[in-house]
Parts: structure tokens; C-alpha cells; sequence
């Protein structure tokens, strides 16, 4: 037997139906959400010694001495081996200004640069770690980083508060429908749940180094949607 085009059109379509008339079911989709201010706990500092000399060798050694007593120093403080390492280590020549030559500039000298991050397990000693890297001589201080250790389990302290903001919203919404709320179809975390850091000045410590260790917000925002049905009469 054979179709005319039309036909097997025809056909084609009624045999896809089936899969066309299947209908969602009834729901209601929500957003729950959920936001917690927290003060961070650990803090990283960067920080390091920048030597100039003559030659490559005379900067090399001076920043070795240098960065030697700054290690010291924090062994001092009590911070522990693990928590300290290298994060950049530099030798580079350096050139005198001269925006009218035509050859090839000579070196004037040599910059050697070592730099460490440091983990500060205390909040309160961020400052007084400042001074005594200061105190050693360091000249560069870097970024300082506040974190808070335990953000893992307070994000899913988060997404509890943010699911039960979105059955809160959905029993709302079913109420004022006449509907009754049945069991969640699809719960989706929207974008990634990570921290962000909010500033908040907090007091100056009694040390050369004021710091503001502001707090950290964790957010979540949860999708749900909830199954419905009529409400038993």
C-alpha cells in the first residue's frame, strides 16, 4: 500500500500524538532562598622581601638572608611549618630609564624577590602577624584573605533554610488556590552556592596594624516545584 505525500504526513503525525498529549502534571514552581552572615574565622596574608644589588648573585644572597629572618620570625610567632609556603620566587635584571636610546640598554642591576603565604588559624592575630612580618623585614605585604573554615557545612545549614523557604512560598500558593501540596517534583540549586565577601568594618586592634576582617555571606537560592491536586471534598 502506499501514501500520497500528503498522506504520509498524515500519518507521521498521528503516529507522534501519543507523545504530543502527554500533559505535566498540575504544579507549582517556586524559589526558596536563604542568607547567612558569617565572621570569617582563618585569614591569608602574602608577604615577602624584595632585595636589589648589583649583580644577580649579590641580590640572590641578600634576599636569601633576608627572607631567612622573616622565616624566623614566623617560627617565632608560633605559625607552623605547614602553614606557610613560597607562592612566587623571582630574579630579574633591571635596566636604568632612558627613553632616547637607541641600542641595546645595559643592566644596571638585579631585583630578587621572594614572597610566602601565610594561613593565620586566628582572626584576632591577623594584625600583630602583619608587625612582626614588618619587624623581620619584610617590605612587601600583599593581599590579605579572610575565609571561614567550616563554609561547607554552613552552606548546607543554607540549603535547609532555603528549602523551607520554597515550601513556604508553594503552601501559600497552593491555599490561595484551593489546591492541596503533594510531594516536590524537581529541586534544582541555582547557579553555585559559594561565598562572597561583604565589608564590614570591625574595631581597630590594639597593634600597629588596624584591620577591618569584615564577615562573609552565604547564600543559596533553591528551585523547586511541588506537585498539586484538588483538595478532598
Amino acid at each position: 500500500m502506499r501514501f500520497s505525500a500528503p498522506l504520509a504526513v498524515a500519518a507521521i503525525a498521528l503516529l507522534a500524538s501519543p507523545a504530543l498529549a502527554q500533559v505535566l502534571p498540575p504544579a507549582i514552581s517556586v524559589t526558596g532562598e536563604a542568607t547567612l552572615s558569617v565572621a570569617p574565622d582563618q585569614a591569608q596574608i602574602d608577604g615577602g622581601v624584595t632585595t636589589e644589588a648589583k649583580t644577580a648573585r649579590e641580590a640572590s644572597d641578600a634576599n636569601n638572608a633576608a627572607m631567612g629572618k622573616v622565616l624566623l620570625a614566623l617560627k617565632g610567632a608560633g605559625i607552623e611549618e605547614k602553614d606557610y609556603q613560597t607562592s612566587r620566587l623571582s630574579l630579574q635584571p633591571q635596566y636604568p630609564p632612558n627613553p632616547n636610546r637607541t641600542g641595546p640598554a645595559a643592566i644596571s642591576g638585579y631585583r630578587a624577590s621572594n614572597r610566602v603565604t601565610i594561613k593565620v588559624r586566628d582572626v584576632t592575630k591577623v594584625a600583630s602577624m602583619i608587625d612582626v612580618l614588618v619587624g623581620a623585614g619584610a617590605n612587601e605585604i600583599g593581599g590579605i584573605n579572610f575565609v571561614v573554615s567550616q563554609a561547607s557545612k554552613l552552606l548546607d545549614d543554607a540549603r535547609e533554610k532555603a528549602m523551607a523557604d520554597a515550601r513556604r512560598k508553594a503552601e501559600i500558593y497552593a491555599k490561595a488556590a484551593g489546591v492541596t501540596l503533594g510531594e516536590p517534583l524537581s529541586i534544582s540549586e541555582q547557579g553555585s552556592a559559594t561565598p562572597m565577601f561583604r565589608s564590614k568594618m570591625a574595631a581597630p586592634m590594639a597593634t600597629m596594624a588596624p584591620i577591618a576582617q569584615g564577615e562573609e555571606t552565604l547564600s543559596v537560592t533553591v528551585n523547586v516545584s511541588w506537585a498539586i491536586k484538588a483538595k478532598e471534598q
